[in-house]
């Protein structure tokens, strides 16, 4: 008698008929929660640490890997289905690839693309795992809709948060508009006449560096009219700006700034009382990724020698500030040995006797760079990180004035006459720092990004040897790119993309409230205000308390995304970011200047 089960089917015929089957679905769902997962971090957290940053950018590119891997070894598919699925989605990827826009290759596909299509892909089979005729068919027409909704955009960089920004690719971006509007127009300078004698100078200027004279964003002598409500901010002027994140140098009724114009980056002089360009000077040269998108990153800065300028690729200019001719100019990818990091030269030039002083990040002692103010000829080059977004600024400690320089590596303070070392403080970092040293006493508080918190140290120095205490590094205080400042006692700043204030003694937070996204502040240090312009563009006032938030008064300022820092000038308020460029007029207590003084005339 026979012992086989006619019900069980021989090997062949279940290979044959696997078509039929239902798919092993609940990997793929689990797949497509951690996906999910992993892209809600970025919303739920306030201040992501790095790890948590890259899970979320990577982890989604990484989990598309897995979902093909259970397709092809897990999924209970045939032969048929799975070769057909894999060379579908391949195609389909592919093609899409090739035609997206510029600014969505690279690593926006990986980030945004390839997941997508993945994400669709397995959705559709798990909805329709037991229904065999049909699920494949859906599958590759949504993965291929999923690879294709991304041509449809163009992408501008992110957020703070690290949120892209995405506008249909056939829409003219700001840039172009500017473009545009400066191609219309047969010139925009003003008719001014230039006194043969008008002279301008570090002592005659009212805003000479990065963040002001001291590059710490403090501002004495104005204090503003608390009662936004009884006296707004007046718009004086508004006009159009190239792409660039730079910040303002004031000379006179001369605001300098730097832009992008197409191929070209420019050094430009607006005129202060209506926004009218008096000069640009442009040269070949653009620079472009993919999260702050185009433009300079660096401010010019104002020395008795000229105007200096670096640009995102390492041009290196003095300019005559009047009219902008050239007086010379260097390239530090030559000079020192390097390319430029991730983001740009960010480096805005520090002019100390005689010298110009950048941060390069080349190798061995191509770190920092110093040139002859007069001549562009290299003095002195020093050992440094290989990469930074801060400027070098001054700072003296025990009566020793030197440079002090914060890289990737940690904090590092140059003799300014030869560059040589006096004192070095290692807090090495994976990522990057773009925050000014902040210099109160004999401490310095050091912001790092992305999460790793804020740091003070202490300089002592007792005869010829130099220590360095170590206070706190505290998590209270998680900036990013966005300065710092301090007032009696405590600093108040962007904590992720929340204004904050910390204790200066311990590093714990007092308070923590103001969603005023990325933003920037600055600090009027007679009245104990603090003016933020938020990375909407608004413009706050806000009190320096240590108890709470007190805000003053808010209003709109300029359209788009704003990191760069603000400028007040007497009751004059310049704000810029990517896209716009205004003046507002502020009501003041007491009686400041009105119009900022022509220069010479101090």
């Amino acid at each position: 008698m026979s012992t086989e089960n006619p019900f069980v089917p021989e090997p062949a015929l279940m290979t044959a008929s696997s078509a039929g089957t239902t798919l092993r679905w609940w990997p793929a769902a689990g797949l497509l929660a951690v996906m999910a997962g992993m892209k809600l971090m970025m919303l739920v957290l306030e201040a992501p640490p790095f790890p948590v940053i890259m899970i979320s950018f990577m982890g989604p590119a990484a989990v598309s890997g897995l979902i093909l891997l259970w397709w092809l070894f897990a999924s209970r598919a045939s032969v048929k289905e799975k070769l057909i699925g894999l060379g579908g989605t391949v195609c389909a990827a592919a093609i899409a690839a090739m035609l997206l826009h510029f600014s969505m290759k690279g690593m926006s596909f990986v980030l945004y693309m390839l997941p997508t299509g993945s994400a669709l892909f397995a959705l559709s089979l798990v909805l329709l795992a037991n229904r065999p005729t049909l699920r494949l068919p859906v599958a590759l027409i949504a993965a291929t809709f999923g690879f294709g909704i991304w041509e449809l955009v163009q992408m501008h960089g992110v957020t703070g948060k690290f949120s892209p920004e995405f506008s249909f690719r056939w829409s003219p971006t700001a840039e172009q508009e500017y473009l545009k509007s400066l191609a219309d127009q047969k010139s925009d300078a003003v008719a001014e006449p230039t006194a043969a004698n008008e002279i301008i100078t570090r002592a005659s200027t009212q805003w000479s560096d990065f963040r002001g004279p001291q590059r710490d964003g403090n501002l004495p002598g104005v204090t503003l009219t608390e009662d936004w409500k009884a006296a707004p901010p007046k718009l004086v002027w508004k006009s159009r700006i190239g792409p660039g994140w730079s910040s303002f140098t004031v000379a006179g009724n001369r605001l300098f700034t730097q832009e992008q114009r197409g191929d070209n980056e420019a050094i430009v002089c607006l005129d202060a009382e209506s926004g009218k360009t008096l000069w640009a000077h442009e040269y070949p040269s653009r620079f472009w990724e993919s999260v702050a998108g185009a433009g300079p990153r660096a401010t010019p800065t104002i020395g008795d020698e000229g105007l200096f300028a670096l640009g995102a690729n390492g041009n290196l200019l003095c300019l005559n500030p009047i009219n902008g001719e050239v007086i010379w100019q260097r390239d530090i990818q030559v000079d020192g040995d390097c390319k430029p990091p991730q983001w740009g030269f960010s480096a805005s030039p520090l002019v100390h006797k005689g010298i110009v002083i950048v941060h390069a990040g080349g190798a061995e002692k191509n770190g920092v760079l110093a040139y002859d103010a007069k001549t562009g000829k290299p003095r002195w080059r020093a050992a440094s990180g290989n990469h930074s977004y801060c400027s070098a600024q001054l700072g003296s400690f025990d009566g020793v004035e030197g440079i002090l320089m914060s890289t990737n590596l940690g904090l590092q303070f140059l003799n300014t006459d030869d560059g040589t070392t006096i004192w070095n403080h290692e807090w090495p970092v994976e990522n990057y720092r773009a925050i000014q040293p902040l210099v109160k006493g004999d401490s310095i508080y050091i912001g790092t990004s992305l999460g790793v918190g804020t740091r003070k140290i202490t300089i002592k120095h007792d005869a010829d040897a130099w220590k360095i205490d170590q206070g706190w590094t505290s998590l209270d205080m998680k900036p990013d790119f966005n300065d710092f400042v301090e007032f009696e006692g405590h600093i108040y700043g962007f904590d992720g993309n929340i204004f904050a204030c910390v204790d200066c003694e311990t590093g714990k937070r007092q308070w923590k409230k103001g969603r005023y996204g990325n933003g920037q502040v600055l600090l009027l240090s007679d009245s104990g205000q603090l003016l933020i312009t938020t990375e909407f563009g608004d413009i706050v006032l806000v009190k320096a308390d240590p108890h709470k938030l007190i805000e003053l008064g808010r209003v709109p300022g300029i359209e788009g995304k704003t990191w760069n820092h603000p400028v007040l000038i007497g009751n004059r308020l310049y704000v810029r970011n990517g896209e716009e460029v205004a003046c507002y007029e502020l009501a003041v207590i007491g009686n400041p200047p009105q119009e900022s003084p022509a220069a010479g005339e101090q």
